[in-house]
């Protein structure tokens, strides 16, 4: 079974068909690209899965579950999580308070047990630090915990991002753009992690990225947009070596591929 299935997904925006009958499946324990041009719908087709859009047509589900019947806030609860493309953390808190914060989803005590500081609160409490301390290990920022996350270079902002994501426990990662902005050192130390990642906590991951040197590199799977519809899909070889998405890319046709 498909991790993710997206169907026949379309989403129109007044005279702007943005997704027109697009369908993909993400696998369990795969990392699948959604790449194409500026304006091909990818950011759409994110927003309708995490629910911020409503689309026109179409069925999104996750396993046996249908997406679309939930609301923003459940997203995350029936196991998809989301990074943006612009960095979204609680600057003024601290590195770990950043992750911690990511896990309120996971929490199995209620109000009444916190108010009245049971032991399985303190217990829960714990593990949930402990869990959030080693998750920032992997990011290697276990040295910040303690430090503002508004003190932290851009690169690693991004993997606190990620750090916190992953602390939901989700079964799908939506991941826009994680490589944006990073020099080609970090892109590549983001690369092994995500392999690291899908590996280790038994994930799917569908990814939204211009480096084409990450999407190549990692991708088991990858869907091309263009003007709202799937162009190509592929493995990264086949995607590379498709005369349609070399145009679509570099708009003519060119006797080589891309490197």
């Amino acid at each position: 079974m498909a991790l993710l299935n997206v169907h026949q997904l379309s989403m129109r925006f007044g005279g702007l068909q943005a997704v027109n009958q697009l369908s993909f499946q993400v696998l369990p324990g795969h990392i699948h690209g959604l790449i194409g041009p500026n304006g091909a719908g990818k950011t759409t087709v994110f927003n309708v899965i995490s629910r911020i859009y409503n689309p026109d047509s179409g069925k999104v589900s996750l396993l046996d579950q249908d997406v679309l019947a939930l609301k923003p806030h459940e997203v995350a609860a029936a196991g998809i999580m989301r990074t943006f493309q612009n960095i979204e953390l609680f600057q003024n808190l601290s590195v770990l308070d950043n992750v911690l914060a990511g896990q309120h989803t996971c929490i199995r005590y209620g109000i009444i047990a916190s108010a009245l500081g049971r032991r399985r609160v303190r217990r829960e409490e714990d593990r949930g630090t402990r869990e959030a301390l080693q998750l920032l290990e992997l990011m290697k920022l276990g040295s910040f915990a303690s430090v503002p996350a508004s003190s932290l270079p851009f690169g690693q902002q991004r993997m606190l991002e990620l750090a916190r994501a992953i602390a939901v426990r989700p079964k799908l990662l939506l991941l826009d753009e994680p490589a944006a902005g990073m020099n080609s050192r970090e892109s590549a130390e983001l690369s092994e992690l995500l392999r690291i990642i899908r590996t280790k906590f038994e994930l799917g991951i569908l990814l939204v990225e211009h480096d084409m040197r990450v999407v190549m590199n990692i991708c088991d799977r990858v869907t091309v947009m263009q003007y709202g519809q799937k162009l190509f899909e592929g493995t990264p070889f086949e995607v590379r070596s498709s005369p349609d998405v070399i145009e679509a890319y570099l708009g003519k046709r060119r006797s080589s591929t891309p490197r």
